[in-house]
């Protein structure tokens, strides 16, 4: 199929425009995703409807703990990716073109199909999530619009390395989003992921401002992006660009792909960063990959008062009364409903 956001140059070669590397490719070459392909001048999906994974999950799993809690997620993805990050959970088919010779798998299903499927497993909502949705931007569109003509909301779990043009393309239809915001120092976003820090900054804010439900979640890394005043002024983006009351997920890293000479993190790391998360002004800071820890709870931000009790993935105890705190009557920032 061919690619959305993307202009022809001399010489048969093209300049893809959905996300920030840019890419000019030759003709019979393929951008740093590995599944965007230069064929004739014509820029070309490899992927659409070419799904590996499909599967029903708690939306915690996203993990969005504030957009429809306690509901069930259709989740959906196709091999590729955008950055190599060396820590990447999903390896084996995110970077399965780039490791396998531009190996692509996966079984073809239509967005009619996605979402027939959604409906039938009483699935609020469609997530786009496992490897990068914006490499399969082209599926994801036109799922989500099919989608929202069914009352089914559409959610990106992302790098947020899309340009604005792709950002205000899927707006309209896209109703929240969990970004990986990686860290908060260039260094470790060029050597570790391959990327720049800057252009995820702008995804966010852009994001905000087309009205898209905003989480974060940043992957603790020892030794690489755990300096705790860089936590601190990444705490502190949030708050003053975003708001402060966009969940901030920090999550516990164990050894994979590339990256096996470190050591889990340590649970003393995610609780001081949950602290200066909260100290910083964010009203929900939690912690990831720790099953069991008070911090997948949410408290009220005015009074302490436990609000949400999870286990895991799963929501066991809700204390909240018309969205608000029964003790104090703080406005909670959840979303319950899908209208």
């Amino acid at each position: 199929m061919e690619a959305l956001l993307y202009e022809k140059l001399e010489d048969k070669k093209v300049r893809c425009n959905l996300c920030h590397h840019h890419c000019v490719i030759k003709d019979g070459n393929r951008g740093i995703c590995s599944v965007r392909e230069n064929r004739g001048g014509i820029l070309e999906s490899l992927v659409y409807g070419k799904l590996i994974a499909r599967h029903i999950d708690p939306i915690e799993k996203k993990p969005l703990f504030h957009y429809l809690p306690g509901s069930l997620s259709y989740s959906i993805s196709t091999v590729g990716c955008n950055f190599r990050c060396l820590f990447c959970q999903n390896a084996d088919i995110a970077q399965m073109p780039s490791d396998r010779k531009g190996m692509i798998m996966g079984d073809y299903c239509s967005p009619e199909g996605v979402v027939t499927e959604a409906f039938e497993g009483n699935c609020k909502t469609i997530a786009y999530t496992y490897t990068e949705p914006t490499v399969y931007f082209e599926t994801a569109l036109d799922t989500a619009k099919i989608a929202h003509g069914k009352g089914i909301k559409n959610v990106f779990v992302t790098n947020g390395y899309m340009t604005p043009e792709a950002v205000r393309l899927i707006s309209p239809y896209l109703d929240a989003a969990n970004v990986d915001l990686k860290a908060f120092n260039d260094d470790f976003y060029k050597k570790i992921c391959g990327a720049r820090r800057t252009y995820v900054l702008e995804t966010l804010k852009e994001m905000k401002a087309q009205g898209i439900f905003l989480e974060i979640t940043t992957l603790i890394v020892p030794g690489l992006n755990d300096d705790m005043k860089e936590l601190g002024a990444l705490a502190d983006f949030i708050v003053k660009a975003l708001g402060p009351e966009v969940p901030w997920h920090i999550s516990r890293f164990h050894p994979t792909y590339k990256l096996i000479d470190r050591p889990a993190t340590p649970h003393a790391t995610l609780i001081k960063a949950r602290e200066i998360g909260i100290k910083a002004g964010l009203r929900y800071v939690y912690t990831g990959n720790v099953p069991g820890d008070e911090g997948e709870h949410t408290y009220c931000y005015q009074c302490g008062k436990l609000l949400l009790k999870r286990m895991g993935f799963c929501v066991r105890q809700n204390f909240i009364q018309d969205g608000c705190c029964p003790d104090c009557g703080a406005v909670i920032d959840i979303v319950f409903h899908r209208n």
